[in-house]
C-alpha cells in the first residue's frame, strides 16, 4: 500500500482555472485542462456513468483506469469538496451526484463539523479537521491494505507532497499554457530527488510524468 496523487496540469504547471462563475465555476479553461481525461472511456464509465462503450482508449485511457484501480480510500480538501463555491448549501453533497465515483470512504479536509455522508455505489464522505499526517492515519485504517489518494485539489496535495506523505505523483501535463492559478511545483524545487521519474506522450499530446519512491 502506498499514498498516490494524479492531477491534470498545464505546461506552465497550473493545477487549476481562474474565470469561475455560477454557471462555471471551475473556470473557462477548466475542460482544456481536463480534455484528455474527459474523454476517455473509463471517465465516461465511471464519472458520467455513460455504459455506451464510447470514448478514448488509448494511453490517456490506461491511466484514467489506473486511477481508480487499488484505491481503498481518499483524501480531498473542501475546495474539491466543493465547500467554497457552495458555502451556504446545507444539502450540498459534492460535485458528482448520488453516485460518486470514488466507491471508497473519502476524508475531507474541512473546520465544519458535519455527520458523516453515505452515498450510493459505495462511498461514504467523512469530514475531518486534521493535519495531513492525522488524516492519513485515519484513511490509511479505512483503506483496508489498499493504496490512499490524496485527490486534490491542488493546495491540499501540496501540503502533502511538502511534507514527504506522497509515494507516487503522477501528472497529467496538458499542452496549454494558462499563465494564471495555483502552481503545483511553488516551494517543491528539486522534488524529483528520490523519486524515479518515468515519462510518456499519449496521442492526445498529454504527457504523462510519474514520480515513483523506490521502494
Amino acid at each position: 500500500m502506498g499514498v498516490r496523487v494524479d492531477l491534470n496540469v498545464s505546461l506552465d504547471g497550473y493545477a487549476t482555472t481562474e474565470g469561475g462563475t455560477p454557471d462555471n465555476p471551475m473556470g473557462e479553461d477548466w475542460n482544456k485542462l481536463t480534455a484528455a481525461y474527459a474523454a476517455t472511456r473509463t471517465f465516461r464509465e465511471r464519472v458520467l456513468h455513460d455504459t455506451s462503450g464510447e470514448g478514448t482508449t488509448g494511453i490517456d485511457d490506461r491511466y484514467g483506469a489506473a486511477y481508480f484501480e487499488g484505491v481503498g480510500a481518499e483524501i480531498m480538501g473542501a475546495g474539491m469538496f466543493g465547500f467554497h463555491t457552495f458555502p451556504d448549501d446545507p444539502d450540498w453533497k459534492g460535485w458528482w451526484g448520488d453516485e460518486p465515483p470514488f466507491r471508497v470512504p473519502v476524508f475531507v479536509l474541512t473546520h465544519r463539523t458535519l455527520d458523516s455522508i453515505d452515498m450510493s455505489g459505495g462511498t461514504t464522505f467523512h469530514f475531518v479537521n486534521a493535519t495531513p499526517h492525522e488524516v492519513l492515519a485515519q484513511a490509511t485504517a479505512a483503506a483496508g491494505g489498499k493504496d490512499v489518494r490524496v485527490g486534490g485539489g491542488v493546495s491540499t496535495v501540496r501540503e502533502f507532497l511538502k511534507a514527504g506523505l506522497v509515494d507516487q505523483l503522477h501528472v497529467a501535463i496538458a499542452p496549454i499554457l494558462l499563465g494564471r492559478g495555483i502552481s503545483l511545483w511553488s516551494d517543491l524545487r528539486g522534488f524529483e530527488d528520490g523519486y524515479q521519474v518515468r515519462t510518456e506522450t499519449s496521442e492526445s499530446g498529454t504527457v504523462h510524468v510519474t514520480f515513483t519512491r523506490p521502494s
